[in-house]
């Protein structure tokens, strides 16, 4: 088995025992780029359409200005827990449970995904019919809803589509199944956790940019278990595409972290150019190509050492730096910062 030095917030290239071909390796990093794009693209889009929502039980995850504080200790705390299991227990029935686990989120976190683009494809002709899945407690007068599922026909094509992806993942583990849970997840990060607002934003990439640099940089701790997590917790592509088809086995990868962090930053500046009302995307398209930059400076460095690299390292003061330069150009620095609720967007 070749050792893996890719974590939730790194990426790692497996050159110690796999030379790719420089065509392999520019396919391979290309498309990790792109599909790092993909999620962070229409879950910006999402974010806003789910601010709009006059609905309450639709309304997204807030990040205060604590919870992003809290979020890198939290996170450090979670991957020591896992550092220990790992160490104690065995790494099979650990996997065991997490696939299991990831199986169950993929699936629903899939199904949401699909779901906008199923009622676009949808023919008009097919009758869709309405089901709801409702569990109670107790009865009479003491009776309690404990689950209230409201869903139709769509829903249901989505789900079994959604569980013969989940299926072979669990079976055989593939790269392309792992992609699409991970595409998924990645994609329901940046649309439905909302910062409420810039500073909470910078508290929160501030953080996690110390937290990434410290367990990559600083110990062991999060190479061991990248090491042995077993999750579609990263996008992975083959640089030995060309060579081997499908069954490709010498993967380049990067982790959703990598994706979902910054992304839910990119996506609140979205929210802010929308808040504006100018009819402009100017923050939006320019956190966008600071991600761009940022993601190639990280595969660069990580190419040119040849050691695995903490992409939050060049990501955050990119996505950070960039923008907050604009604003400073354009005087609107006071109004970005003094803007204290882009959790939701009133329709207008």
């Amino acid at each position: 088995v070749i050792p893996s030095l890719t974590g939730p917030h790194e990426i790692a290239d497996i050159l110690e025992t796999f030379v790719a071909t420089p065509e392999g390796t520019a396919l391979a990093y290309g498309s990790l780029v792109f599909m790092a794009l993909l999620p962070i693209f229409f879950g910006a889009l999402r974010s806003v359409s789910c601010g709009k929502s006059k609905n309450s039980s639709d309304m997204p995850e807030t990040i205060t200005g604590r919870d992003a504080a809290r979020f890198p200790i939290i996170a450090s705390c979670t991957l020591f827990g896992l550092y220990l299991f790992f160490k104690i227990f065995s790494q099979e029935y650990i996997n065991l449970l997490l696939s299991m686990y990831f199986f169950v989120l993929g699936i629903l976190a899939l199904s949401h995904t699909m779901s906008p683009f199923m009622n676009r494809i949808f023919p008009a002709n097919i009758p869709i019919k309405q089901y709801q899945l409702l569990f109670t407690q107790g009865s009479g007068e003491t009776k309690e809803e404990m689950v209230n599922y409201e869903f139709d026909t769509k829903d249901m094509i989505c789900l079994v589509i959604s569980t013969v992806v989940g299926v072979w993942y669990i079976l055989k583990k593939h790269w392309i199944a792992n992609n699409l849970f991970g595409l998924a997840f990645a994609l329901n990060g940046v649309e439905l956790l909302h910062l409420n607002n810039i500073s909470t934003g910078c508290i929160l990439l501030g953080g996690l940019f110390v937290y990434d640099v410290f367990w990559v940089f600083g110990t062991n701790v999060m190479v061991t278990v990248a090491k042995s997590f077993e999750a579609p917790i990263k996008l992975v592509f083959p640089q030995d595409l060309l060579e081997k088809g499908l069954g490709a086995s010498q993967f380049a990868m990067l982790g959703l972290g990598d994706i979902v962090i910054p992304g839910i930053f990119i996506a609140l500046l979205l929210r802010f150019d929308v808040s504006l009302k100018k009819n402009t995307r100017t923050y939006f398209h320019t956190s966008f190509l600071a991600y761009i930059f940022g993601l190639g400076l990280t595969i660069w460095v990580m190419h040119t050492f040849k050691h695995a690299q903490p992409a939050l390292l060049y990501l955050v003061p990119a996505c950070i730096g960039f923008p907050l330069v604009v604003a400073l150009l354009k005087g609107e620095l006071t109004e970005m910062f003094s803007l204290t609720n882009l959790y939701y967007l009133h329709s207008s």
